[in-house]
């Protein structure tokens, strides 16, 4: 087959993944696999996250600190310093404090979502009488629903909010793979050999 050939006979859309869609399906299932076990300890999953979250900030902030002796001559030098320490401190602070971290971060999401969620109701409302505004209002209504129960629980919500939220991306991402994994494979075998 010459390589014209084989490009012709590539999907326009998945690519390469049409004949090696198998590992997107055995990641998929992996996450769909870890996901469903977070969500029976979302307590060490929502510490394992925050405290992962907090060495992060301290590989970064650590590593700006020391990029910053390499940028002699800059005029902004003195403040790429100072958010690496910022990040430096805050690691620390979340790596030593994950409890505390954990509240915080619960408290701060469960505002962002009430106020994520009445923005989109206003947006819902100045589209009403499009097409898909309804759609929009209840995605706001849940998204502010969601805060108030977060904020409605907290301090508690601070012991499971994360690692639930993290456990059901991994299941929401492992199922979307699984799906696009099993297009490719039905791609794969539309095309003649």
């Amino acid at each position: 087959m010459t390589q014209s050939t084989a490009a012709s006979l590539t999907h326009p859309l998945f690519g390469e993944l049409r004949r090696h869609w198998g590992w997107l399906l055995a990641v998929g299932i992996l996450s769909v696999v870890l996901g469903t076990i977070g969500l029976g300890m979302t307590w060490m999953l929502t510490l394992a996250s925050v405290v992962y979250f907090g060495v992060l900030l301290i590989v970064i902030g650590g590593v700006q600190i020391l990029q910053t002796f390499k940028c002699s001559g800059w005029k902004s030098i003195a403040l790429h310093g100072l958010i690496g320490l910022l990040y430096l401190g805050a690691g620390i602070m979340i790596v030593s404090r994950p409890l505390l971290a954990s509240l915080t971060l619960t408290w701060v999401l469960g505002f962002m979502l009430i106020v994520v969620g009445v923005m989109r109701i206003v947006v819902g409302v100045q589209h009403r009488g499009t097409s898909g505004w309804g759609g929009g209002l209840v995605g706001g209504i849940i998204t502010l629903l969601l805060g108030l129960l977060i904020l409605a629980r907290w301090p508690s919500s601070a012991f499971w909010v994360i690692g639930f939220f993290l456990a059901i991306e991994l299941i929401v991402n492992g199922w979307t793979q699984i799906l696009v994994a099993l297009a490719a494979r039905r791609a794969h075998r539309a095309v003649p050999a």
